[in-house]
């Protein structure tokens, strides 16, 4: 047992020029200090205290000598030329060292802090501190030292030594054996002068005379508990439970597929198709002529005589069937290979009645090679990404590890694992299940790209004329996104802080714009977005959250112009959406031409057809997508959300889940057919991100606010004693996000077989 001693002194003395100094000389150290004793604060403020309470630092005995008595000097001194009174009280502490699962209480204060001593059991290798208090202020500091000294124990210098972190009511600590070579460490408990450091009000600024205040009381009731960290072992089952828990996709895909060849197999044995590939294409021993689709109002086109359809087809039958080119002329047309395609896109776009083959006339393999630019530029967008965003974290991670400042990052202390460097290894390896599934993802596709291409080579051309355009270079930038949030969300986890928190949200955005581009491409093969523009609106957009974080807390002035940015972004894309991309403002008379183009179509479309617009489904469509966006625009606007950032992702996720929904309910209208495997999805989809979203919410701490009131979030682990909350919102949403994939890659498969002339467009 190491006994300790605490010296109190007390004097009535207010006299600044003339403190009173004392001195305690021991065998391994001096420590002094002075009555007043002064801190200082925010713009020159200066509390003192006349009652001043510290512990000496132990002299533990050794082995050598064993126990013997300690002489200590105690020196009281003042240059006063007049008597000055004082009180000397020195004690002995009875409950210096703390005990492992046992709760001990004091108090402490400004100018009396308290340390306490802690020794390793032998069977303990990590322990977590956890400090708490009823009261919210006064700010105090926690740290973790050496057993070296002078203890630093007080505001001005408890961040010179060991660890530290900043606390309200809460406060978590991990340390191991291997970080104190004497198997023990000092708990120092400092209480600020000042809570400005934890949330609290700051001082206003004072001119002239500098502001002192006497003797404030400042008193913390704080109760400490030291209980033992996780073993090794746990360590390895969460590996195992990471790694195997989405492997086991892996087999549940494996299975499918053999499955699904075995059927195919079958019926190709029993003569009632031909082999399947997996692509859903028939083969077909006749030349199909495409006849006007039933419905159609105005502008028919015969595509079995017009010389789009010859100019369609010729190509396709010039060269195998599947085969690429690699002519620079064909990626600088504008895909559009018919030199009647402007006149004809005019009029067979604004048909009351769209079927696939009017959204799908251009030459296949220079659409698939517009579409695989999704795939190139992402994989590019990822490497100029993660490359510096690697070494950002990696230096916030030593920044925290030779400094010991523990309010760098905003981790949740009560379930932070470390692991060699990483201070929250449990936070990182909870995102490798994006990682794993967004690599399955890509497996899942080259297969099906794999066997579409052999169908194509294999098949007769008109085939061509059957089922769902199959352009997979979406699905492929999808995949690749997938990946790249498991690695950019782990690289922010090193270390979450205010600085690098659109690490973690970036390809989100570009996830949530992929999947509704995919969406919106299934049925306008011909008209969906560059891979160039759609990459630059979501450069756009992260401009935007980052601004919005920056700027978007107390500035009214933000929220203004990013609400009539949202609200003519909508308008602006339900206009494109409309018009099928063929509306465009132009006229004779330049500036007086927009107006007059603008009004014309406002009078033609809205006011002489207000009764019924010419395209019902599209306008419900963007009459409810447009009153979700306004909706979300004025609750930003009155209530200026703290949290940005996710704002914006809330924004992406209910736009793509109103067109998913409208897709689905679009697509059972028309009389088709859900597949088994796509219903399972759907509804794997909906049941996952429920449960994920519960543990979304479940805030377990917050850069938007002070280190000490983020800890205040703080909670336990809750599976296998090593992941938390967040972390199994981690696992969820890889799963539902992979889910959510397979939805939108399966969804039209009932359509294999159906020509495209009978397919209608929504």
């Amino acid at each position: 047992q190491v006994d300790a001693v605490r010296v109190y002194v007390n004097s009535s003395s207010e006299n600044l020029q003339y403190p009173v100094l004392f001195v305690v000389r021991q065998q391994k150290g001096v420590l002094s200090w002075q009555v007043p004793l002064i801190f200082r604060g925010l713009y020159q403020r200066t509390y003192n205290y006349q009652e001043v309470s510290r512990t000496l630092c132990p002299s533990e005995p050794t082995p050598e000598t064993g126990p013997s008595d300690q002489i200590i000097f105690v020196d009281v001194s003042s240059m006063a030329p007049f008597n000055i009174a004082y009180e000397l009280l020195v004690t002995r502490l009875e409950n210096f060292q703390l005990e492992t699962n046992k709760a001990f209480n004091f108090t402490a204060s400004p100018s009396q802090p308290q340390y306490f001593l802690y020794k390793f059991p032998q069977d303990v290798d990590s322990v977590i501190i956890k400090v708490v208090s009823d009261a919210v202020y006064p700010c105090s500091v926690v740290s973790v030292q050496d057993i070296v000294c002078p203890v630093y124990d007080l505001d001005h210098n408890v961040e010179f030594n060991g660890v530290y972190q900043s606390m309200t009511k809460q406060a978590a600590i991990t340390v191991q054996r291997k970080d104190f070579p004497g198997e023990q460490f000092f708990i120092v408990f400092v209480i600020k002068p000042e809570d400005y450091a934890c949330g609290g009000s700051v001082p206003s600024s004072i001119h002239g005379n500098v502001n002192r205040t006497w003797n404030l009381e400042r008193t913390k009731n704080l109760q400490v508990t030291i209980v033992p960290s996780i073993k090794k072992s746990v360590y390895v089952q969460a590996m195992f439970f990471s790694f195997l828990s989405f492997l086991s996709f892996y087999l549940g895909s494996v299975v499918v597929a053999f499955v699904h060849y075995i059927r195919v197999r079958r019926k190709a044995l029993a003569g009632r198709l031909s082999p399947e590939d997996g692509s859903g294409i028939m083969t077909s021993s006749h030349p199909i002529t495409a006849s006007t689709p039933e419905g159609s109002s105005y502008g028919a086109i015969d595509e079995s005589s017009s010389s789009g359809g010859h100019q369609l087809s010729s190509p396709e039958r010039g060269l195998p069937a599947g085969s690429d080119t690699d002519s620079s002329v064909e990626e600088e047309s504008d895909f559009d290979t018919m030199p009647e395609i402007e006149s004809d896109k005019n009029v067979i776009r604004t048909k009351v009645f769209l079927y696939l083959s009017d959204l799908s006339r251009k030459d296949r393999r220079i659409v698939s090679k517009k579409y695989k630019i999704y795939f190139w530029n992402i994989i590019t967008i990822a490497v100029f990404y993660a490359l510096p965003v690697i070494q950002l974290v990696i230096t916030y991670q030593t920044v925290v590890n030779v400094t010991g400042n523990q309010d760098i990052c905003y981790y949740n202390f009560l379930c932070a694992h470390p692991l060699g460097v990483l201070s929250a290894f449990n936070n990182i390896l909870s995102n490798v299940g994006h990682t794993l599934l967004g690599f399955l993802f890509l497996l899942i596709v080259l297969r099906r790209d794999i066997l579409h291409r052999r169908a194509m080579e294999m098949k007769d051309v008109y085939t061509l004329d059957y089922g769902i355009p199959k352009h997979f270079g979406l699905f492929y930038a999808m995949g690749i996104a997938l990946m790249m949030e498991g690695v950019l969300s782990a690289c922010y986890h090193v270390c979450p802080n205010y600085s690098n928190f659109q690490f973690d949200t970036s390809f989100m955005y570009m996830i949530a714009g992929l999947c509704m581009l995919k969406l919106y491409q299934t049925r306008h093969p011909d008209i969906n977005a560059s891979a160039y523009s759609a990459y630059a609106s979501f450069a756009v957009v992260i401009c935007l959250a980052v601004l919005g974080v920056v700027f978007g807390k107390n500035d009214v002035w933000f929220w203004v112009i990013f609400s009539m940015i949202h609200v003519l972004a909508s308008l602006a894309l339900s206009t494109q959406i409309y018009y099928m991309g063929r509306f465009k403002i132009d006229g004779p008379d330049s500036d007086l031409g927009i107006f007059r183009r603008a009004a014309m179509v406002l009078y033609t479309d809205c006011i002489q057809q207000c009764s019924r617009p010419m395209y019902m489904d599209r306008m419900v469509l963007l009459i409810v997508g447009n009153l979700v966006n306004w909706s979300f625009a004025i609750f930003g606007l009155v209530y200026r959300p703290r949290d940005f950032a996710s704002y914006i992702l809330g924004i992406f996720i209910c736009n793509l889940l109103l067109y998913l929904t409208f897709y689905i309910i679009m697509k059972l209208r028309s009389s088709e057919k859900l597949l088994p495997i796509p219903l399972f999805c759907i509804v794997a989809t909906a049941v996952v991100w429920a449960a994920a979203l519960y543990f979304f919410f479940q805030t377990l701490s917050s850069w938007e606010e002070t280190p000490a009131e983020s800890r205040e979030k703080n909670r336990p682990c809750i599976l296998l004693g090593f992941f938390d909350d967040h972390d199994v919102w981690h696992f969820l949403s890889a799963a539902a996000l992979f889910f959510s994939f397979l939805v939108l890659l399966t969804l039209d498969d009932d359509l294999d077989s159906v020509r495209r002339d009978k397919i209608p467009v929504f």
